[in-house]
């Protein structure tokens, strides 16, 4: 794997970092700016939001500029906002902080799965992409805890001050590692826009969206089901949640593996336990060693899930993939919100702290009937063209041809 991955990767770890650690720094910045914690709550919700509309609007907005180029003016973003966070005098200006954070989360990872793509061999395109997305898995076991520790005992405003220091780091290693790579041809906005009319595009978003709101159903309510279930101590969740991140780097790692060799079994297969473990965890929440064990396998098969899906979005968009590769991102980012606000219904009408699971678990195994439904439609179409046309990689998803050497595909 290039060393330009491991830039990627860094970047990709400061931004895992800022998007997570405010959840557990909310009780600080709602004391520093006197507002409710539901309150300070919007400022992971708007960075939510603002992830979900920055990948269209930020990628629409680079198509004319190179990716290396592009890449630097997203962290430089990235670091503005964190920087913002930190030195805002009042909530507002740490909410519109938060907001031109996230502006640069999607594209980032949209764009960055792109240029990892490009830099390897068409048969290691999703173990490349796994690579990159190890810095955001790496942040949640390590990042999140150590910023919350900071935040907890020297002020959350040094902790955005870190964070924006990692951009910083991220940003240096994409100028000297990435290389430079041409400005895609003839792509015109139109043209990537075209890629949505692909049915088996928006099933893999849906699939995105479904699948990995079936983790966040489940998670965001980790807390008060560990403590209020489980009988865990406050103090314990944070090392629950470094075993979910702990899960989460290893599913993403075997999901880049298997997804590079049977990218469609390799859905079936992790978004099937998933909803299976989902259902599960309302029984083994009522336990401290079942409830650790069922969380780190809730991390790694949520996250086992991402290098395939972002793999089928890039292969099945593969005529103009940018734009549907950072919208993509998006929808991790809608799944989480859409989970999150299901899984209050069910607290809120009093059918107990483990009810999301199952509403995580019912998200999962939508996205499995999707997948099958995705699956099928593509053996069919595949029948429907004579031999040698319309064929397949092998992973589920179109043959693409090799670039030459340290090329990018022309749509990327």
């Amino acid at each position: 794997m290039p060393l330009a991955l491991l830039a990627l990767a860094i970047g990709a770890f400061g931004i895992g970092t800022t998007e997570f650690v405010i959840m557990g720094l909310l009780p600080e910045v709602a004391a520093d700016y006197d507002v409710t914690i539901p309150t300070a709550g919007f400022l992971v919700t708007g960075y939510a939001l603002g992830v979900v509309l920055g990948a269209p609007l930020m990628t629409v907005l680079g198509t004319r500029v190179p990716r290396k180029r592009m890449l630097m003016l997203l962290m430089g973003l990235f670091i503005a906002g964190n920087v913002l966070s930190a030195l805002a005098p009042a909530f507002g200006v740490m909410l519109a902080g938060r907001v031109v954070a996230s502006l640069a989360h999607g594209a980032f990872f949209g764009i960055g799965s792109v240029v990892a793509a490009g830099l390897v061999a068409p048969e290691k395109k999703a173990g490349a992409i796994a690579m990159m997305f190890t810095g955001l898995t790496v942040a949640n076991v390590v990042g999140v805890p150590l910023g919350t520790l900071v935040g907890q005992t020297a002020g959350w405003r040094l902790t955005f001050l870190v964070v924006a220091a990692l951009g910083v780091l991220g940003l240096l290693g994409i100028a000297k590692l990435v290389p430079e790579l041409p400005r895609p041809e003839g792509v015109r906005i139109r043209h990537e826009l075209a890629a949505f009319r692909n049915v088996q595009v928006l099933l893999a978003m849906a699939m995105t969206v479904l699948g990995f709101g079936g983790v966040f159903a489940a998670i965001t309510y980790i807390t008060p089901m560990m403590t209020n279930v489980a009988g865990f101590a406050d103090t314990s969740v944070t090392w629950l949640l470094v075993l979910f991140g702990l899960g989460m780097v290893a599913g993403n790692l075997i999901g880049g593996r298997f997804a590079d060799r049977a990218l469609m079994p390799m859905l079936y297969v992790s978004l099937g336990a998933l909803a299976v473990v989902l259902a599960v965890f309302t029984l083994t929440a009522h336990t401290k060693a079942g409830a650790a064990v069922t969380v780190v396998l809730i991390g790694a098969l949520g996250f086992a899930t991402v290098p395939p899906l972002q793999k089928r979005v890039l292969d099945q968009a593969a005529g103009a993939p940018t734009l549907a590769s950072a919208v993509n991102i998006g929808a991790f980012n809608l799944g989480n919100a859409l989970a999150a606000w299901l899984g209050g219904l069910v607290i809120a009408a009093g059918l107990g702290w483990t009810a999301p699971n199952w509403v995580g678990a019912a998200l999962a195994a939508s996205a499995l009937v999707l997948a099958l439904v995705s699956g099928a439609l593509e053996r069919r179409t595949a029948g429907t063209h004579p031999a040698g046309v319309g064929g397949s990689d092998g992973s589920g998803g179109p043959a693409v041809a090799a670039p030459a050497a340290g090329a990018v595909p022309a749509h990327h």
